[in-house]
């Protein structure tokens, strides 16, 4: 699953691949929010971490990948 973070006061948001659920995701970025974690982590396809400090979060966004289009021919 595709996920798109905005941190305050940065030029470009973060873009990372997740094998985490929609679910999962959701449920991390709300406890972030909440305050139950100062920190919102999530764990990218390669097995990278990305943490994001809670109090800088200006959006994030879910949503599946885009097809990768391989090879030539007619569209």
């Amino acid at each position: 699953m595709e996920v798109k973070i905005g941190v305050q006061h940065a030029p470009r948001e973060i873009v990372l691949e997740s094998g985490q659920s929609a679910e999962e995701v959701e449920r991390i970025v709300a406890e972030a929010l909440a305050g139950k974690s100062q920190l919102l982590t999530l764990v990218d396809e390669h097995g990278r971490k990305v943490l994001v400090p809670a109090e800088r979060l200006a959006y994030v966004e879910l949503g599946e990948p885009a097809p990768r289009k391989v090879g030539f021919g007619a569209l």
